[in-house]
């Protein structure tokens, strides 16, 4: 995918990012929470869709939750409404601080393996200084490593008074090498002249453990569509066969339920991790898996079909095994 910048003004669509640092321990409770609020905003008119984010480290418990509807007012008639705002007093006592909150207008949702959401508090007066400044980031950005491309969002009125900025790199890694590098650091006193802040967050691919293709300046990781079609492919199989055999070995031999579904989870996990994932699936479908290959609607149609396929194939093999 080649480097691009959009201005997400009059573009479709609105999007909130919300940043929340959940109490220790209460990981459990606060999923509970927000399978809450995700019902309860389905019933809203124009939304599209959600997606969860969780930290990367149990030090950081920074979870990142991500609404997306078809227009600003849609959004901002969940913002407003009466059910969000019990649910949120529901769930105050879940998180460490306020949540941090950012409204964006149009933009595209951010499927590719890591997005960092820049938010920043422009100076009055200084915001056409302010987006020249951001077109000078983007060029430095084009020049490293793994970038797919960087939106800027304008504040919303009424609603997000920040300027956000969103930008994507195919691994954790080369956005760490740009988020790190002196060339970011002498671009961020540069841009301390039109801006009074600036807060960075990380949203980290759902798999993006179990697809590696190349070391280095070529890995990467798919698009999060393919990584799930690919997981249930692996998935699928392997509880079915645990569960044929391992499950009811330790059944037999008086294994407790609750502990029989563990033994089978570690093993499955572990399957998935070091066989099936990296030897059987990745190899197979690399022509449609990989990032560093030619992407095209065709090859991407022709894959997606072959899993298909293969969903069939194994669901006709154990209609007739169970």
């Amino acid at each position: 995918m080649s480097a691009s910048a959009n201005r997400g003004r009059g573009a479709a669509g609105a999007t909130v990012v919300t940043s929340q640092k959940v109490v220790p321990g209460r990981e459990e409770d606060y999923k509970r929470w927000q399978e809450q609020v995700n019902r309860a905003v389905r019933a809203f008119d124009g939304f599209e869709g959600t997606e969860l984010y969780p930290p990367d480290s149990a030090e950081d418990n920074q979870w990142v939750v991500v609404f997306r509807f078809s227009d600003v007012d849609r959004l901002s008639a969940w913002l407003g409404s009466a059910t969000r705002r019990e649910l949120v007093d529901d769930g105050r006592n879940l998180f460490e601080g306020e949540p941090s909150q950012e409204v964006l207008r149009g933009g595209r949702p951010a499927q590719e393996a890591v997005t960092a959401v820049v938010s920043h508090t422009v100076r009055p007066g200084r915001e056409q200084d302010f987006e020249r400044w951001q077109d000078k980031v983007l060029r430095a950005q084009q020049k490293f490593p793994g970038f797919m491309g960087s939106e800027l969002f304008a504040p919303v009125e009424g609603i997000q008074d920040r300027w956000v900025v969103v930008f994507r790199f195919n691994t954790r890694e080369h956005l760490d090498r740009w988020l790190q590098s002196d060339v970011r650091r002498k671009l961020l006193e540069e841009g301390r002249e039109y801006f009074a802040d600036y807060d960075v967050r990380e949203i980290a691919s759902a798999f993006s453990g179990w697809f590696r293709f190349g070391e280095g300046e070529q890995a990467g990781v798919p698009p999060n569509w393919k990584q799930a079609m690919s997981v249930l492919l692996a998935l699928y199989p392997t509880v079915m066969v645990l569960n044929l055999t391992v499950g009811r070995a330790l059944t037999h031999v008086g294994i407790a339920g609750y502990l029989g579904l563990f033994i089978s989870n570690v093993l499955s996990v572990a399957i998935l991790t070091w066989l099936l994932m990296p030897l059987v699936v990745n190899r197979s479908l690399a022509f449609w898996l990989a990032p560093d290959r030619p992407r095209s609607r065709r090859t991407d149609l022709v894959g997606a079909v072959v899993v298909m396929v293969c969903y069939v194939a194994l669901l006709a093999v154990f209609a007739l095994t169970v």
